[in-house]
């Protein structure tokens, strides 16, 4: 058995850099199958979900291989099948993409309802109206998904709900249709933005990603390119949020300073010093911080992505705070393990009221990924040593993570114990 242990109590000082954005990379991977010709994919993190992705374009008949520890090569020209090997499709929700880019290079697509963290109801509903309103047909049936089409002609397509996954995967299956496609109600995180730039820079025609209207022109043929990656606004978050946990002086580099803003904005009222600069931000702390309210939204929202990161930091602060999780319905689940360490934290449906104290290591578990970088932060804070279990949760989006973590001080080892 895996465990992280942390000794806390410490302050922070020193740079940590950011990797390349995991809610990118692994709709930007599978993007790829629609291109023919070769890929060159600069600036990929080096975590469990990407080499899962690639492993499965592996299996569908792409040619992958490893430029260096952050460039990839992908030749998609001779892709074998439409089916997705189901037994690592089921592991991760990002392999939903194939369905998109399967369906748009190949008018057909058989893929395995993802898995991934479990924190709530994420149905597959907004994609499947797309995918028939493009003209294809979709059925379920025992867990595996099934989309086939004659061609596909673009359409307008009205998103009843604010979706990212449904926004990137009509855009996949759209680029290479006849016509124009447009997206209302489309999503605009960071990371949809940046897989319309990869698209657009294989060869593809899309229009208004990061606003709610997104157009896309289909073209005959995506012949190939180069692309960088934007950094992980999610790692840069828990990075940011670590160090106001623990106190010190750490700057965050490779980091979009705008991407933050609304953190930024509430790390500030609650009494963080913040420098921004280019492409970095420092975080400093000398005294008490004051409670506050977060409500997660879509972007430019608080992200719900970090959410427990966030509750974990207020655990340790002084006075009262009130989180309001908007996103997902069951994202609390990890408050069972912060009340382990002594944390008062009270939650009402999709409301946590949060009483700052110190806490108190313990053994506790890694629920899902960010939950796991949650009780990293709780462990900084804490009086004593915490042990995570549970670790792998952690690595699905956390490169290298005790190497970097140790740069600025944290107090952090993985041990094997037998079961």
């Amino acid at each position: 058995m895996e465990k992280l242990n942390i000794t806390g109590g410490n302050p922070l000082f020193g740079e940590i850099a950011v990797c390349g954005a995991k809610n990118a990379a692994v709709a930007i991977i599978p993007a790829a199958l629609l291109v023919n010709g070769v890929c060159i994919i600069e600036n990929v993190p080096d975590i469990k979900d990407v080499r899962l992705i690639i492993e499965m374009l592996v299996q569908l008949g792409a040619r992958v291989t490893y430029i260096n520890d952050t460039t990839i090569s992908v030749d998609s020209t001779r892709l074998k099948t439409h089916i997705a090997p189901v037994e690592l499709a089921s592991k991760m929700r990002a392999s939903y993409y194939l369905l998109g880019a399967l369906l748009g290079r190949l008018n057909k697509a058989q893929v395995a309802l993802p898995g991934g963290c479990n924190f709530g109801v994420r149905p597959i509903d907004l994609h499947e109206k797309g995918f028939r309103a493009l003209g294809a047909t979709v059925e379920i049936t025992d867990g595996i998904v099934y989309v086939n089409a004659d061609h596909l002609t673009g359409d307008n397509v009205f998103l009843d709900t604010t979706s990212v996954g449904a926004t990137i995967n009509i855009m996949l299956a759209a680029v290479l249709a006849d016509g124009k496609t447009v997206i209302e109600n489309a999503a605009k995180e960071p990371h949809i933005v940046d897989v319309a730039n990869f698209l657009n820079a294989m060869g593809a025609k899309v229009r208004g990603a990061g606003t709610d209207v997104i157009r896309i022109t289909g073209v005959k043929e995506m012949t190939g390119g180069s692309y960088s990656i934007i950094p992980d606004q999610i790692e840069a978050g828990t990075f940011m949020l670590l160090a106001a946990a623990s106190g010190g002086d750490v700057l965050v580099r490779n980091i979009i300073p705008k991407h933050m803003d609304c953190l930024v904005s509430k790390l500030e009222e609650m009494g963080v010093n913040i420098t921004e600069y280019d492409d970095s931000i420092r975080i400093s702390r000398t005294g008490e911080l004051r409670g506050t309210s977060v409500r997660t939204m879509p972007y430019p929202g608080f992200p719900t992505d970090l959410q427990p990161q966030m509750v974990a930091l207020l655990s340790t602060v002084k006075g009262r705070s009130t989180v309001i999780e908007d996103v997902w319905d069951n994202r609390f689940q990890y408050v069972a393990e912060l009340l382990k360490m002594d944390a008062d934290i009270t939650v009402n449906g999709k409301r946590a009221e949060i009483q700052g104290k110190k806490l108190r290591g313990a053994l506790v578990q890694a629920t899902d990924l960010r939950a796991g970088a949650a009780m990293i932060i709780a462990g900084v804070a804490a009086e004593g040593v915490t042990q995570i279990g549970c670790p792998h949760y952690i690595d699905r989006g956390y490169t290298d993570i005790e190497r970097r973590l140790r740069s600025i001080g944290v107090k952090i080892e993985r041990v094997f114990e037998e079961d």
